[in-house]
């Protein structure tokens, strides 16, 4: 397990983006439900999960670990999820959620179909550059936590590739046509969006990755012309 010294700085997630503004814990008396206390908490430990693991990595931090950084008990940490393997996949979950949104409210309009691919791989880069700190933890570091991790990723993923397909074989006035792609196409741009930008996230401090935005466009656009 990592040690953490007390004054070792642990780089924090961005308020608003994918969690929640972290609420205090009540103390003393006070009028918040068992149900909006345990919110509270929950969410204190999702937050803790992702920093931690953007830090140290899934596999070096542990249960002990997650509640201290969060500010509560372990016996909280247990009521809201059963392992660390289960806050992990929570906080990736909500990590998806957030980034499917932001793909989702992309205007289809009158875009040709390659103007609408690049327009939702930028919606994509442009969610993780947000919150570099979360990006880290599910880009890179969330598949060192087991074969049910990864899995999630590649529904996921698969999740993505099918909402690509949808919108873009889609007729329209902008002349979209219905001619079809293999499949390999849609999962293989998102496949290796995600690749290009876990390994900038891994191998750069402060990653431009709408410099990587523009650069799959030159290929992409040409792909779905």
């Amino acid at each position: 397990m990592a040690v953490q010294s007390p004054h070792e700085a642990i780089p924090r997630v961005k308020e608003g983006v994918f969690f929640e503004p972290l609420q205090p814990l009540p103390r003393g008396r006070h009028s918040l439900t068992t149900e909006e206390v345990r919110a509270i908490q929950r969410e204190r430990i999702l937050v803790s999960m992702t920093e931690l693991m953007a830090a140290h990595g899934g596999s070096g931090i542990g249960s002990n670990e997650i509640a201290r950084h969060a500010g509560v008990s372990l016996a909280a940490f247990y009521e809201c999820f059963t392992d660390k393997e289960a806050c992990a996949l929570a906080g990736y979950d909500r990590f998806i959620e957030v980034l499917f949104h932001a793909m989702n409210a992309v205007d289809v309009g009158d875009k040709t179909r390659s103007e609408l691919v690049c327009g939702l791989i930028r919606a994509y880069l442009e969610t993780l550059q947000s919150d570099l700190v979360v990006a880290r933890a599910y880009q890179v570091e969330i598949d060192s936590l087991g074969a049910a991790v990864r899995k999630r990723r590649r529904d996921s993923l698969l999740l993505f590739a099918h909402h690509l397909w949808g919108v873009s074989s889609e007729d329209s006035t902008a002349g979209r046509g219905p001619e079809e792609l293999p499949w390999s196409a849609y999962i293989g741009v998102i496949y290796t969006t995600r690749q290009l930008a876990s390994d900038a996230l891994e191998t750069e401090e402060v990653p431009d990755l709408m410099a990587l935005s523009d650069e799959l466009a030159v290929w992409v656009s040409d792909l779905f012309r």
